[in-house]
């Protein structure tokens, strides 16, 4: 078998990309005796790039976008996670030479733009539902779809997993007595993020015959979990225990119950989904279940170099969460008596 980037990279103890950027003598950032130990493993496994990579690697433009819907007429602003997942994007591939553009698309046909007008070496494709991805055309450059379950063979995917993120959170809450539970995101279809949290969540639900699963489709902010959590009680007065899809959806309910009036975790338990710091600035901190963020954003990186560097990358990968516990979930409230 031929002699891989990855080979070279496990024998020297780096990185892939470091050995990419070695081959391509783009070593400003790695020192010499990196340089030297990769080179020497190079010569000695004979080592040869792929033919079609090293043709095109003088006419690159070393310029990576990173593409998220936007809607028409409105401005391109992004969730905490979606500026998390960019700023970890830019930082892994400035580190491998590349600039990174960012630019919001209003229709998928957009995406074929951006390649040509910017030359564009490979793009990531952040917060695209997957049927715009499966619908996408051939661009002639790799494409990456952050958080997809498009089965598009043009475009490979990282993710995490969110069907037992879903399960997990679902079963601290049922753990912590709570049988009234509420699953809170965006609108969801056949497939994708949210449809695979829900599928988790509700799977754990079925497991205990007394416990019940509401659902509300509310949009990942702020501002609408605040609206969401000074109704909650009303307009679900058997629930006791909240999954968010989000942190800042999360956040938003938490301080909406403040504000109608119930505490949590003592009267309402809320739970959210990707560990960022904002979880911790708050008042409960915030239980979340966890994605390794940076592990997500090397990986993204690693396989979309790779692809530009005509390596064989897999077409998608699946990242473990974990379930972080601090006080935002404490027992169900015990019911007043009857009569």
């Amino acid at each position: 078998m031929a002699v891989t980037l990855k080979d070279i990279a496990e024998e020297a103890g780096v990185s892939v990309m470091t050995v990419s950027n070695v081959v391509n003598g783009k070593t400003a950032r790695v020192s010499q005796a990196t340089i030297e130990r990769v080179r020497d493993i190079v010569v000695a496994r004979g080592y040869v790039a792929n033919a079609s990579a090293r043709s095109l690697a003088a006419s690159r433009s070393h310029t990576i976008g990173v593409l998220v819907p936007v809607a028409e007429g409105d401005m391109l602003t992004m969730s905490p996670h979606h500026v998390a997942v960019i700023g970890g994007i830019e930082r892994q591939l400035r580190q491998a030479g590349y600039h990174v553009l960012l630019r919001g698309i209003t229709e998928p046909a957009e995406v074929g733009e951006a390649v040509q007008e910017w030359g564009l070496d490979g793009a990531v494709l952040l917060g695209f539902l997957d049927a715009e991805i499966d619908a996408l055309p051939a661009h002639g450059v790799p494409l990456l779809a952050v958080d997809s379950y498009s089965l598009n063979p043009r475009a490979t995917g990282v993710r995490s997993d969110d069907f037992g993120g879903g399960l997990i959170a679902a079963q601290h809450l049922l753990e912590h007595g709570h049988r009234g539970l509420l699953f809170a995101g965006p609108a969801f279809g056949a497939s994708g993020v949210v449809r695979r949290r829900h599928d988790g969540f509700v799977a754990a639900v079925a497991e205990v015959p007394d416990a019940t699963a509401e659902t509300v489709a509310v949009n990942t902010t702020y501002e609408d979990g605040l609206e969401l959590g000074r109704a909650l009680r009303s307009r679900f007065p058997d629930v006791t225990g909240v999954f968010a899809t989000a942190d800042v959806l999360a956040v938003g309910i938490m301080a909406g119950l403040r504000d109608g009036g119930a505490s949590v975790p003592e009267d309402v338990s809320v739970v959210g989904f990707d560990n960022l710091d904002l979880g911790l600035y708050v008042r409960p901190r915030l239980t979340t279940v966890a994605q390794d963020l940076g592990e997500k954003v090397a990986v993204a990186a690693r396989m979309l170099l790779g692809e530009i560097d005509g390596e064989d990358a897999p077409d998608e990968v699946e990242l473990p969460v974990r379930l972080e516990v601090r006080e935002s979930v404490a027992a169900a409230p015990t019911p007043p008596p009857r009569g």
